[in-house]
């Protein structure tokens, strides 16, 4: 007989901007990489964050948004601590004041 084994979950976490026609002196297309910049630059520096990945959508149609975030991260306490990290907390303000609307996902994924 094999001991109880619990499975072991991951968290995905997507977050998708839709920005401003103009802020903080940019159109939309330059803050948008400017927001990419900065988010990818936190790659490496979060303790638990296993992968980031942030892309520009190219589609430019109505129902798409201008940029995606997809990471993935250890468990949901590592997602808690993202949260409240430092270096997120010193983007916040500029991502929130270029963007117009923000949806997010977070679910649990087995591994």
């Amino acid at each position: 007989m094999q001991p109880y084994q619990t499975e072991k979950k991951m968290i995905k976490h997507i977050v998708m901007w839709r920005l401003k026609e103009f802020e903080q002196g940019h159109d939309r297309q330059t803050n948008a990489h400017l927001v990419r910049e900065k988010l990818t630059a936190l790659r490496g520096r979060i303790p638990g964050m296993m992968a980031l990945e942030v892309g520009v959508d190219f589609s430019r149609s109505d129902s798409s948004c201008d940029i995606v975030l997809y990471s993935e991260f250890v468990d949901r306490e590592a997602l808690e601590a993202y949260q409240i990290n430092p270096e997120h907390e010193a983007i916040k303000p500029f991502i929130g004041s270029v963007s117009i609307e923000r949806r997010i996902a977070d679910y649990e994924v087995s591994v």
